[in-house]
């Protein structure tokens, strides 16, 4: 009995160190981008703007209830009570909704449609990982002219060093890093939430701002001083996405009790705390964070805003860094080196073309716009943009796979695009004054996905033509089996589609006429799940003759980490045809070579993007983790 108790508190105890430990990992990977938001928001708003509001109790009380009624819509129910219920077996993000509307019954014009919308989706999330990193810094270093005021032409020179140590750190990986995020952050939201709530006690009088009545009386007063407001105040949730995106490393839980605990009661003092300085002191807004604290802090709070600012663009980076291999093994880009940086967790990857094109244009921005303020004319555009996205894609899941009553449906709609389109039209002017740099680089990553997206559809086709079917393949052979020349050993061939004969088997068949006495004809699929588990990964089938051909498939979630001969040893025991070394097979690819044709399936200038893409993009052979010296390219031609 004493034995039993003492085991089941020991499971007891183990379980609250594990939440404890993920709900603490949740609070410094996830809320870094969120979390230094109070760093700009206040600024964007009375500098950027260009409404020379005066800084008065009516304009303090109505924006700091719009700020936090919005943190608390957008964030608090939108995604942590309703979307991130809309999981992918655990995955979140833009990509986990696009993978379940194209799993749903929809038709196909319409999952066309809202795939094609959930590109836009991840090509302005592009737009996001680029300009996050160049705010957050920039205005954590600004924290410095509180304390030297001559530093200010050191200012981007600076925040330039800073951000390349950060670019330059990536290739190492998180894991050594990764342990003190949490710490830090959760020092981090204490400060903010002391220095906020040390203001608060001191006017009391910003408490007002916590009805919503405040903010609605605020733009029923002033509706045009509002409405461009509302573009400055989306800025507060930026990040909203991270959570949602972030959902597989940590789970829903985990992520739910870090906001409500920690992050949403230090944000709300935080910016109910510069409301309250700023009615006391108007001249604060120059940099009003830093002024939330006694003259003795505001050092030790400049060096902390700064690691909070490179953590949530460590956050930010990495996401674009685990997007960018989803949407390669969804066949949405070309595939790419990736590295892996931890031996434990898959999901801390290094993707080094992406890395340094982040860094380049994040060092163009910087140099460019040359502070926060002038940068948050910019921000908001791709936030928003990304919100009402996943507002829609969500609302589709709810209608089509959820089969929510109408009702449901409408209320959802109701509640969530009103806001998301007031954001999103609120920005819309921004493009004249610097925002069109966002929206640029959402066109060109749309333009390279869609592009890429339709180049492969057209060369699979083509080669589906010249491979023919594999059991139309196999008939063939077995006819001229006699004459075919037996190797001896192993040979795995990589097919493209089960149901399709490889190129390079055709090749060794037809032209070399000699084949391995043990062949195994493989096909990876990515699927549109996450993650498939390892037990129902592989299938294998024989083959209706028993020649020692025989064929496997292996099914990833594109979230999946593929390991083509780590694969082969683990399923060993499937069949004896299987039962072999994987380190001493022969592997063969079959290369595609595209050339621009004549056809009018694809304009020119996007057929000769597609074939740069192709010949740049990694081989099958490295994305497959094939040994080097066992494997056998073979090339066709094909013309698009």
């Amino acid at each position: 009995m004493r034995g039993g108790y003492g085991i089941l508190k020991g499971i007891m105890t183990n379980t609250k160190k594990l939440t404890a430990g993920l709900t603490l990992g949740a609070l410094g990977i996830v809320f870094g981008d969120i979390g230094t938001s109070p760093l700009y928001v206040f600024q964007a708003i009375f500098g950027s703007l260009g409404l020379d509001l005066p800084i008065n109790h009516t304009n303090i009380a109505g924006i700091t209830s719009l700020i936090l009624w919005a943190v608390t819509l957008v964030v608090s129910i939108k995604y942590l009570l309703m979307v991130m219920r809309a999981d992918n077996k655990g995955e979140g993000g833009i990509m986990a909704l696009v993978a379940l509307i194209k799993g749903s019954r929809l038709s196909s014009r319409y999952k066309a449609s809202l795939v094609a919308l959930g590109i836009i989706g991840v090509s302005l999330f592009y737009g996001d990982s680029v300009i996050t990193p160049a705010i957050s810094v920039l205005a954590a270093v600004e924290g410095l002219k509180v304390l030297v005021p001559s530093v200010d032409h050191l200012i981007v020179p600076i925040t330039l060093i800073v951000l390349s140590l950060l670019f330059l750190l990536q290739r190492r990986g998180t894991t050594l890093i990764g342990r003190l995020f949490g710490p830090i952050m959760l020092l981090w939201f204490g400060s903010i939430a002391f220095g906020g709530g040390w203001q608060v006690l001191q006017h009391p009088e910003v408490l007002g701002a916590l009805s919503p009545l405040v903010a609605l009386q605020f733009l029923l007063l002033y509706p045009l001083v509002g409405f461009v407001v509302m573009a400055a105040v989306v800025l507060a949730v930026t990040g909203a996405e991270a959570l949602y995106a972030d959902m597989g490393h940590f789970g829903r839980a985990p992520i739910s009790r870090a906001w409500f605990l920690v992050v949403f009661p230090a944000l709300i003092l935080c910016y109910m705390g510069q409301g309250a300085l700023l009615l006391h002191d108007p001249t604060a807004i120059t940099n009003p964070l830093p002024l939330l604290f006694p003259e003795f802090l505001r050092a030790p709070i400049v060096l902390l805003a700064t690691l909070a600012t490179l953590i949530a663009s460590q956050a930010v980076i990495s996401g674009a860094f685990s997007l960018t291999r989803q949407a390669m093994k969804l066949d949405f880009l070309p595939k790419m080196l990736v590295r892996h940086t931890s031996i434990v967790s898959t999901g801390q990857i290094y993707i080094p073309l992406v890395n340094s094109i982040l860094w380049a244009l994040v060092v163009v921005l910087v140099v460019f716009f040359g502070s926060s303020q002038r940068l948050a004319g910019v921000f908001g555009v791709a936030v928003s943009g990304t919100l009402i996205i996943d507002s829609v894609l969500f609302i589709v899941v709810m209608y089509s796979l959820w089969r929510k009553s109408i009702f449901a449906v409408l209320l959802a709609a109701i509640v969530f695009l009103p806001l998301d389109l007031l954001f999103v039209t609120s920005n819309l002017p921004k493009i004249l004054n610097g925002a069109w740099f966002p929206i640029v680089l959402a066109i060109l990553a749309f333009t390279i996905i869609t592009t890429w997206t339709k180049g492969q559809q057209i060369v699979t086709r083509k080669r589906r033509v010249l491979e023919g079917s594999l059991q139309a393949f196999i008939d063939k052979v077995h006819v001229r089996w006699p004459a075919v020349i037996r190797l001896p050993g192993q040979a795995v061939y990589i097919s493209h589609h089960p149901d399709f004969a490889p190129l390079a088997l055709h090749k060794a068949v037809d032209e070399l006429n000699e084949l391995q006495e043990n062949v195994v004809i493989l096909s990876v699929q990515v699927t549109n799940e996450a993650h498939v588990p390892i037990e129902e990964r592989a299938t294998f089938d024989g083959l209706e003759y028993n020649d020692g051909i025989s064929h496997l498939s292996l099914k990833y979630g594109f979230h999946d980490s593929i390991n083509i001969p780590k694969a082969l040893e683990s399923v060993r025991g499937l069949s004896p045809e299987l039962d072999f070394s994987s380190d001493k097979a022969m592997y063969f690819i079959s290369q595609s070579r595209v050339i621009p044709g004549k056809r009018h399936n694809l304009l020119g200038w996007r057929k000769t993007l597609y074939c740069l893409m192709a010949r740049n993009a990694l081989s099958e052979s490295d994305y497959y983790k094939l040994p080097i010296d066992r494997t056998v390219e073979m090339q066709s031609l094909i013309k698009l």
